[in-house]
This record gives C-alpha cells, structure tokens and sequence, in this order.
C-alpha cells in the first residue's frame, strides 16, 4: 500500500528549541533559527543537518529547511527524529499539516507539539516522498535562484549610488568644487519642498476611514508596513478593500512614483510604487510620498531616503517608547540631498534596467509560489500523482 494512516508522532519527533541568551551569542557560521526565520548566527550548533524547523508561537505554518547544522531558538519547534522519512519531504509535509492548525491560545497563536503528535495524517512510502519533495523543490529551488539574482542586482544599484552620492564621483564631478561635504550647484531640500504641495507627504486613512468590515477577499491591495519587505511591496498577506470605496478615500491611492514608507513599528521599511503597484492603497501603518517631478526624480528620491544618514533623521524624529510612530509634520524638514535635476536622471535612467529586470524576477517568484501552493495540499493528500 502506497499511503497509510498514522499518527503524526509515529511519522516524526518534534522538539522545543533552545535558549540563547543575547549575552551568551558569538559571532559564527551556525544559524540561529527562530519561528521567524534565520535571525543571527553563532559560533555552536544544537542540532544536526539536515533540520525541519517551525514556529512555537505566531505566524503558523512557516516551515523552514536548512541543510547545515544550526540552533533551533526556544521561540521554534524542530524535527529531532525523522524516523526514516526524507527529509525535505517532512518539511513540506508539515508545512502542510500546520496550514490549518487551530491555536487554543487565543492571544497568541501557538502549537502544542505533544497535540501535533497526535494528528491523524496520512503518509506515503519514501519513493513517494523522494517524488513529491522533488517536485516541489523545483519550485523552491527556482524561487532561490531567484533570490540570489535579485540579491546581486540590488547590490549594484547600492554600489552605483554610493559612487555618485555617498563618495561623490558622478560624471563630471572632476569640474566641480565641494564645499562642506556639498559639491557646487548642489543643495539640501526640506523633504516637504521637493514633495507636491498640500499632500505630497500624506498618511494612510484613519480608523474611523477605513474598518475591518471593509476589507473584502478581491479589490484594491492595501498596503501596511507588514507588507513591505526588501524595498517592494509583497502580496503574500495583503489586504484588499472593494474599488468603489478605494476610490472614496482617493486621495490614499497611490500613483506610479510615488513612495510608500512605514510610520509604526519597524521604522525604515519603504517601498518604490511602479506600474505594477499603481493604484495601490496606502494603508492607515503606512506614509505616502509623492514627488515634485519638476524638482527631483521619484526614482532618486526613494534611494536618497534609504541612504543612512536620511534614514537615521527619520528614526530620530519617531515618537513613542512602545510602538515608534511617524507623523507627516515630523517629516516636513527631514533634509534630502539635491543634486541638480540632470544627475538624478542620468542615476534613474542608469538603474532603471536592473529595477525592471528586479519586479520581473519578484513576480516570476510569486507566481512560482502560488502555483507551488496550489499543488502542496493536493500533493500531500494523494489527490495528485507524481
């Protein structure tokens, strides 16, 4: 028989992770992961490759494989024995198991890994499982090829802006003075006077706007500071609300320029609006920016507010000891470098190739991820052969 029936523990062990005190961390090569992810690395290792590890708390369902040794955090559960099963075929076959797990903690999500033993799956023979995890490791490993692509690609926009705004040697820098850190025909604007006026800077709608009966399965993608991750705007977990309400709150949409930024929490996260985000909804979390076109070049703006000295004036003018929050006032004289108009063109023509061929990969990656999620259940179930 290729699928029997059986207890998830009979399948596999799984284990709580371990402390590690911040005072106790080296510096090393071993991951430390917890239930977000990677999230530093030591000097010591707690568990052997290859490893299967989930997190206790939170987000359920990420599942993560690693196949060098690592240290399983005290925030993550992890495969102790995999009982003769592969084990890349474990770790998606319990990313499936989790998906829909339902947490008795009604706070904070959590998993209870002696109730997860006891899970009635159903499991098929290992030549099934080598099938099914090669299958599905197609996706994933174009998904990272991926990634490392994007990787080296955002490193050499990094490298061209530190060139000509951070070390000053853009073309035609030879003919020109500096002057206090400034080269000649140079400035510093106030954020404000290079935005539109009246709602170049403007915040996402309040709650009284905008509440949690209007979000709705399909419609207008409303971004939250959540949602912003490696300068793009994900769609992993977005939100929508319905068109004809997006278009009521219209000033909140976004246009092709613009830059979405988070005022809550995780100061610093921002993302560049293309043609593929136009239209996009800026969520309560979350600042728009919305350039002069005349003034400065969107593209340059939005790398100028990721330089560390822009960035750093920003977190120091976020407010609150629990959650920083950003307002638009605090905003207004944040002081951007201002090259004259040319130069900023002449760096937003020279990066724009490598940015396109960037959302091209991003997208290619997402829809990787869908359809590789759309096979998953079916997969694990037998419903689909391999």
């Amino acid at each position: 028989m290729s699928w029997h029936t059986c207890r998830l523990g009979d399948f596999l062990t799984l284990k709580r992770g371990h402390d590690l005190p911040a005072n106790l961390r080296q510096e090393g090569e071993v991951p430390v992961v917890s239930s977000s992810g990677i999230t530093g690395y030591h000097s010591e290792s707690k568990a052997s490759a290859p490893g299967v590890v989930t997190g206790r708390y939170g987000t359920l369902g990420e599942v993560f494989y690693l196949e060098k040794d690592y240290w399983p955090l005290n925030t993550a559960l992890y495969i102790v024995d995999f009982k003769g099963c592969y084990p890349r075929f474990a770790a998606y076959f319990l990313k499936n198991a989790l998906k829909n797990y339902q947490s008795d903690k009604a706070a904070v999500p959590g998993i209870d890994r002696n109730v997860l033993h006891e899970l009635k799956v159903r499991v098929p023979t290992l030549a099934i499982q080598l099938q099914i995890a090669d299958t599905l490791w197609a996706y994933d490993n174009h998904i990272e090829n991926n990634s490392r692509r994007i990787q080296l690609l955002e490193e050499s926009t990094r490298l061209l802006y530190r060139e000509w705004f951070v070390h000053l040697r853009f073309p035609g820098h030879e003919q020109l003075k500096v002057l206090d850190g400034v080269p000649q025909g140079w400035s510093r604007q106030a954020l404000e006077a290079i935005c539109l006026p009246k709602d170049g800077i403007q915040t996402g709608p309040f709650g009284s706007q905008l509440h949690q009966s209007d979000y709705a399965d399909d419609g207008i993608p409303v971004v939250m500071p959540k949602d912003i991750a490696s300068r793009r705007v994900s769609l992993q977990s977005i939100a929508r609300i319905p068109e004809s309400l997006a278009n009521q709150l219209g000033r909140h949409r976004m246009q092709i320029g613009d830059t979405v930024y988070g005022r809550r929490g995780d100061i610093g996260r921002r993302a560049f609006i293309g043609p593929r985000q136009d239209g996009y909804f800026c969520g309560t979390g979350c600042l728009r920016f919305r350039p002069d076109p005349v003034i400065v070049n969107p593209r340059y703006l939005f790398d100028q507010l990721g330089a560390p000295d822009t960035e750093g004036c920003i977190i120091n003018r976020a407010k609150g000891s629990t959650m920083p929050n950003l307002s638009a006032g605090a905003l207004k004289t944040v002081p951007i470098l201002l090259p004259p108009k040319r130069i900023q063109d002449s760096y937003a023509e020279a990066v724009e190739p490598t940015n396109s061929l960037i959302e091209t990969l991003v997208e290619q990656s997402q829809k990787l991820a869908q359809a590789r999620d759309l096979i998953l259940p079916r997969l694990m179930s037998g419903e689909l052969s391999v």
